[in-house]
């Protein structure tokens, strides 16, 4: 396996794990908080995984990193968050797809993104934990988590 496949198949894990988030949520939790603490939505943790892959794939296209925006206007709503996580992952792998070289500036945009993807499950994680909500058995799977 090469390091462009191995990296396209942590992309497509990370991509299912947020699917798999997203089905087991009902809408409501998406506007929740974490209580007696200082902390987003869970709605707006996962506007920003989307808003990271469409920002991100603009940055590698052209080569040089270019600040942060994203498609999604309502992180409150299942259906257009789960539309933005989809069309965002389907950006990335086709992007990622697409390349037959990178340059050092797409690889480390590319590394940094995965990353981005990989913090905003441990953070999600404690947003579960914290609102006592039931956690994917995929996300269990994956986290070693009982």
């Amino acid at each position: 396996m090469t390091i462009a496949s191995t990296i396209a198949d942590s992309f497509e894990r990370s991509f299912g794990l947020y699917r798999d988030l997203v089905d087991s949520l009902d809408e409501a939790t998406l506007g929740l908080k974490l209580p007696r603490l200082p902390s987003n939505t869970v709605g707006s943790q996962l506007w920003r995984v989307a808003g990271a892959r469409e920002s991100f794939d603009l940055a590698i296209q052209a080569d040089e990193r270019s600040g942060f925006s994203g498609s999604l206007d309502t992180p409150t709503e299942k259906r257009p968050v789960s539309e933005a996580l989809r069309n965002s992952a389907g950006g990335i792998s086709s992007l990622l797809g697409s390349m037959d070289s990178s340059s050092g500036v797409q690889n480390r945009l590319i590394i940094d993104l995965l990353g981005h993807e990989t913090d905003h499950q441990g953070q999600l994680i404690r947003y579960l934990d914290g609102l006592r909500l039931t956690i994917p058995e995929s996300w269990k799977v994956q986290y070693a988590l009982g």
